[in-house]
């Protein structure tokens, strides 16, 4: 018989969880800016969501592998610590070198340099990223796990806040100047990346030394099936468990379908879609302070979604206590879907303010995704798997928005005739199918059985 694991008192789990934060914070920086970062370097609209595949595909690749091996690692740093280092330093020389791609100029283009900067941003990203989703699995026990998600997303808001929200504050407050050379990018942006980097690394430290893992003689004793596969076993061995994956994992996988598709929409076209259909510019238009001042305002108003979801969070349990965690996240997905097909329309500069209000519904999406699917996956996952199904999970958010990377920019191109604007309704309309879908999904753990 499995021993009960030890209950968490809510500043444990908020250590727990903190380096989350900083790491949200450089994703943020990266989902705010690279669409303008890239177009500053000569990416035509239609073809950013191709360079943004480099996100998924290396998440994709980087995600499982990580948790096979997070699953098998002890040391004196610990079992899932070691990974939120490495992947923490790597990513602050990401965020450090991708708005300072010009500088490679000699040696080739600096679209390239950037691209490149991106990929091994999201790769490091990810190394770090998946050992957090473990680490809450592994500590928590059952009844605290939704708890322990929604403290996560509520510190991923927090830095998606600050993140989203220092290049605007920097020109805004401490008068940068907006107009940068051609094919430069603005000084303020290059000191918030910087400034990113050193929240980063300094947040994963803090749960580093804050936090103590359960030795593996430990965390055996709260599984009934742990064997020796646990710390053998071959990296092949991700196959077979992709194919013996729980039917819970595989019934949410429409539902992250759905979500993931929706959001690298939001991630991509949300710059060009404002700066032409809000302020009115034309494709061609990449370095003027109406552009800097658009792109400006997306980190604006990506830091009001993630305030909303950071607050909106510790409100999750409460609600998934009373209808359920189907029903919860059907909800939310709903709400992020209106949210997102309402920007269409705002038409001018002067309702900019109005796209704060839409954004409200997606902040509300965007706390559920973060903390719903993982809440109900966790409990169909045994202990000795955790890792790498965290990371086998990860395919269900990557493959869509590799989907998305693919077809996205034509479909912009060719259907929507170069208006951005139908890829954000689009996306909403994703969502709503998100909402449907979660209620066909199998949650053993869920108090609340609905009828």
């Amino acid at each position: 018989m499995s021993l009960q694991k030890p209950r968490l008192s809510f500043w444990q789990i908020w250590n727990m969880s903190f380096g989350f934060m900083g790491i949200q914070m450089g994703f943020a920086l990266q989902n705010a800016n690279a669409s303008r970062i890239l177009q500053t370097f000569g990416a035509d609209v239609e073809h950013l969501s191709w360079f943004w595949l480099v996100a998924p595909i290396t998440g994709m690749i980087v995600q499982p592998i990580i948790g096979h091996y997070s699953d098998r690692t002890w040391n004196r740093f610990g079992r899932r610590r070691p990974y939120f280092l490495v992947g923490a330093f790597l990513t602050s020389i990401g965020l450090i070198l991708m708005p300072n791609s010009p500088m490679f100029a000699s040696f080739m283009p600096a679209l390239w340099v950037g691209a490149g900067m991106l990929m091994i941003m999201d790769a490091s990203v990810n190394v770090a990223m998946e050992p957090f989703r473990a680490l809450v699995a592994d500590k928590l026990p059952t009844d605290q796990r939704t708890l322990g998600f929604s403290v996560q997303t509520m510190l991923i808001g927090i830095g998606a806040v600050v993140g989203s929200w220092l290049p605007y504050v920097m020109n805004n407050w401490f008068g940068f100047n907006e107009i940068a050379v051609a094919g430069e990018v603005p000084f303020s942006l290059i000191l918030s990346f910087f400034i990113g980097a050193a929240v980063l690394v300094g947040s994963i430290l803090w749960t580093v030394l804050t936090t103590k893992e359960y030795p593996p003689e430990e965390q055996a004793k709260f599984d009934d099936h742990v064997e020796e596969e646990t710390v053998k076993g071959s990296i092949f061995d991700i196959f077979k468990d992709f194919a013996n994956m729980p039917s819970t994992m595989r019934q949410l996988g429409l539902v992250q379908f759905f979500s993931w598709f929706a959001l690298f929409s939001m991630w991509v076209f949300t710059t060009p879609a404002l700066a032409q259909h809000v302020w009115g510019l034309s494709p061609g238009d990449r370095s003027s302070a109406a552009f800097n001042e658009a792109g400006d305002y997306v980190g604006v108003i990506f830091g009001v979604y993630n305030l909303v979801a950071a607050v909106f969070a510790m409100a999750l349990p409460v609600i998934a206590a009373k209808v359920g965690r189907r029903m919860t996240h059907s909800i939310c997905l709903s709400l992020g879907g209106l949210g997102l097909m309402s920007t269409v329309l705002i038409t001018s500069p002067d309702m900019k303010w109005m796209l704060n209000i839409s954004m409200v519904g997606v902040g509300i999406a965007w706390a559920s995704i973060l903390a719903m699917p993982y809440a109900i996956l966790a409990g169909s996952i045994p202990v000795r798997k955790m890792g790498v199904y965290m990371g086998i999970f990860n395919f269900f958010i990557t493959f869509p928005q590799i989907v998305n990377g693919v077809f996205g920019g034509p479909i912009v191109k060719y259907v929507y005739g170069g208006n951005a604007i139908f890829a954000l309704v689009a996306a909403g309309v994703m969502l709503l199918l998100g909402a449907v879908s979660v209620m066909f999904v199998k949650d053993s753990d869920d108090t609340v059985k609905l009828r």
